[in-house]
């Protein structure tokens, strides 16, 4: 065979030759590509393996939110297990003074001094902070006012406290009772 007398398959880029060498590509390429039924199982164990995944992952974001409501839960439990320590202290020097038989005046003063300075002791480790606002502006967050009276202090300030306020942790536990200045008519 020359090339007068078939031209097509003397050509390369012929128009038959790229047809014939195209069906042979695809009919190699479907067989190296899996079944629908194939790609199908895949994908059904794929959906699997991401459902389980989120099922545990739920399961532990649930885990971790119990958790740390019991972490809670305790926390408020035994919140005051530090502070009621320090009062144990107190306690039992009360209990001390009130077993002696015999007390004099000066014995019994320097038993209360003594406890008193515990308690004061259990207060400041516990941040639990004595408000005395004599002179201070009147604040209502902090004071409580029982009454006005006339002074020769400025208007709405703190002339008398009838009773010592007490912060914890810089927030009011018992705001202290006063009474204020009246505004100068």
């Amino acid at each position: 065979m020359s090339n007068q007398e078939n031209p097509q398959e003397a050509i390369p880029g012929n128009a038959a030759t790229i047809e014939a060498n195209t069906e042979a590509a695809q009919e190699n390429h479907t067989d190296t590509l899996p079944s629908i039924e194939e790609q199908f199982r895949q994908l059904e164990l794929k959906a699997a393996e991401h459902y389980d995944a989120w099922l545990r992952a739920k399961a532990e974001g649930e885990n971790i939110r119990r958790r740390a409501q019991e972490d809670i839960a305790k926390a408020h439990k035994f919140a005051v297990e530090k502070f009621a320590g320090e009062l144990l202290a107190v306690k039992d020097s009360l209990e001390a003074a009130l077993a002696v038989q015999e007390q004099t005046v000066e014995s019994f003063k320097s038993g209360v001094e003594l406890t008193l300075k515990q308690l004061v002791s259990a207060f400041e480790k516990n941040a639990l902070v004595e408000v005395n606002p004599a002179g201070e502006k009147f604040d209502p967050h902090k004071h409580q006012a029982i009454g006005m009276v006339d002074s020769e202090q400025e208007a709405n300030t703190v002339v008398t406290v009838l009773q010592k306020g007490y912060l914890i942790a810089e927030r009011t536990l018992r705001p202290a009772l006063v009474m204020v200045a009246k505004p100068k008519s």
